[in-house]
């Protein structure tokens, strides 16, 4: 079931906008019967749909729920918090770790210590392998993994095949306080939530920063109220507080080689990560090359669940200069080796479909694209181009409806043949009555000269009123007043005109309807209506009649029975005896 997907779609609320379908950097939404589907195998679940979609209509799997039971079933339960806390809460370290105590677990450990062991990792797999690898792509952020995995095969093979973070230091976790010990983790991130779901032996559950706030909330628990001397269980981080900046998770790497001869980038967002990796397996380098690779612009600090009212210059320096007092902070020995955190993310590349340019043709052409000047382009429909579009009409992802250029041209249709195909004269003005369409029967009402400039301009359009027709200033006064003419007769070239002039938009819009009555079919028609109306009101006299006969007849009949009892024989001979 959807719901139970990190993100899904409620669709009552799906509006149809395709703000997500925009906004997705993979497009894997599909719309089905008008609704915005997220299609899991192509998903990266970097978040931005959900942040993005107007109705709220793109929902995040709640897991607190799940989180309560765990604390039933569970002695110790450790909460995993993400480094990127820190610019998310304005309090002290105490402070977030007694709040969070105070919902039941048994103690607050920092995923930093396991983004230190990460980069302890890569910083020995660079110096084994150097002689035969040069180039290292971080697989600590989920959603930039899942990306490069699925989207980027030729760079796939560079990424660093270890656990992320968070599930080292679960690994961490369990080796000090137990296997049985649970750990979930809070931070800003949604991929973190299916990374809990395919490693549910390490990690229990994952929370986001806006479901701990829902939490507090429900509990009455005030952040501002709190004061104590609690810290981070098993022991404090120290660089690794780094890791939600851009460039964080190099810092550290560089701490451990600091006379090496190792380069390193970083490049956060899904298309900064496109634009410079996607042809890595090209380019040689002479000396090792570490990339960090963050899904988030700025990174974790501008995580989907992330707070949004601090600027991410303010976020930035609030880690750097939490950072700050780590200085003094010894690192640590975690004693976690490379090959407990070895992992195989195996994530197969999603297949790029490469239709026949003639299949592309008869798609477009089905959606009003009959050469390159009618692609606007103009990603209306959510896609950038309309290539695009058709591509995912093909691939079954969009519906023709999507293409705003195509509907209104199909309404416009609509319009026009209904217009073209009335008996009546049909006639719309602007606001400067300027005829915006007619059709070829208000040609002809108006006269020869008029329909001779009608077959050499079909539809009249940029016309003035008033040089086709007299009384134009009805119109004039339907624009300025609102007030509709309806069913009204005036005498015009030898005809009597029937017409209705009415408001299509507010002192923007005008229509008129024109019908000659004087034409034979026309009376025909006016005759037949008249001999039915009067074929009707003479059922409803014969029917009026019918009834007062009826009541006339049943009162007459009354009446003689009544005068028949009174004079019958036994009637009289009482009388007699009398």
């Amino acid at each position: 079931m959807d719901y139970l997907k990190p993100i899904f779609t409620e669709k009552a609320n799906c509006q149809d906008c395709y703000k997500c379908v925009r906004s997705c950097p993979v497009k894997a939404i599909k719309i089905e019967s008008q609704s915005a589907m997220v299609i899991y195998q192509n998903c990266i679940l970097c978040g931005k749909c959900v942040n993005v979609c107007p109705p709220k209509a793109k929902k995040i799997r709640n897991d607190i729920t799940k989180v309560k039971q765990i604390l039933r079933h569970k002695e110790k339960v450790i909460i995993s918090l993400a480094p990127s806390y820190i610019s998310e809460f304005d309090v002290d370290v105490s402070t977030i770790v007694s709040a969070i105590k105070k919902l039941g677990f048994y103690g607050v450990s920092e995923t930093a210590l396991g983004a230190e062991i990460i980069s302890e990792s890569c910083s020995e797999i660079m110096n084994e392998k150097r002689s035969t690898q040069n180039i290292f792509i971080s697989s600590t952020c989920p959603s930039a993994t899942a990306y490069i995995k699925k989207y980027l095969p030729e760079a796939a093979g560079f990424v660093t095949n270890l656990y992320s973070p968070l599930g080292a230091h679960a690994k961490l976790l369990k080796k000090h306080f137990g296997e049985d010990c649970g750990v979930v983790f809070v931070g800003p991130c949604i991929a973190k939530k299916a990374e809990a779901d395919y490693n549910s032996e390490l990690i229990d559950a994952v929370l986001t920063f806006e479901d701990l706030k829902k939490w507090f909330e429900d509990e009455s628990i005030n952040l501002n109220y709190f004061y104590s001397d609690e810290n981070f269980i098993p022991y404090e981080s120290s660089n690794g507080v780094l890791y939600p900046i851009e460039n964080g998770m190099n810092r550290t790497i560089q701490d451990l080689n600091k006379n090496s001869d190792f380069v390193f980038m970083s490049f956060s967002g899904i298309e900064n990560i496109s634009a410079a990796i996607k042809d890595i397996d090209k380019i040689k380098v002479d000396s090792p090359l570490f990339i960090e690779t963050l899904a988030c612009d700025g990174g974790c600090i501008n995580g989907p669940r992330a707070a949004t009212e601090f600027s991410s210059v303010k976020k930035k320096l609030k880690i750097l200069d939490f950072y700050k007092n780590k200085i003094n902070v010894k690192p640590v020995n975690h004693e976690i080796s490379l090959n407990e955190i070895k992992k195989e993310i195996s994530i197969p590349p999603i297949n790029q479909n490469n239709f026949d340019k003639s299949l592309i043709k008869e798609i477009l052409k089905e959606i009003g694209k009959i050469n390159s000047k009618d692609e606007l382009n103009c990603a209306g429909c959510g896609y950038d181009s309309c290539n695009e579009f058709a591509q995912s009409l093909l691939e079954g992802k969009s519906e023709k409806t999507m293409c705003i250029s195509y509907m209104r041209q199909l309404a416009q249709k609509k319009a026009n043949a209904l217009i073209k195909t009335m008996p009546s004269g049909v006639v719309i003005v602007d606001s400067k009555l300027k005829i915006v369409e007619c059709n070829q029967n208000f040609a002809r009402i108006m006269g020869e000269e008029i329909e001779m400039l009608y077959d050499v301009k079909p539809g009249l359009e940029g016309a003035h009123l008033q040089r086709v027709l007299p009384f134009y200033k009805l119109f004039e006064n339907v624009l300025e007043t609102e007030n509709d003419i309806v069913g009204k007769e005036i005498n015009y070239n030898n005809s009597v005109l029937l017409f209705s002039i009415f408001t299509i938009e507010k002192n923007r819009f005008v229509g008129g309807i024109f019908r000659d009555i004087t034409e034979p079919w026309v009376q025909k028609e006016q005759i037949i209506k008249k001999a039915k109306d009067v074929i009707k009101k003479n059922l409803s006299t014969v029917q009026k009649i019918a009834f007062l006969l009826g009541e006339n007849a049943s009162e007459t009949e009354v009446i003689l029975n009544s005068i028949v009892e009174s004079f019958s024989t036994n009637k009289i001979d009482d009388l007699n005896d009398k």
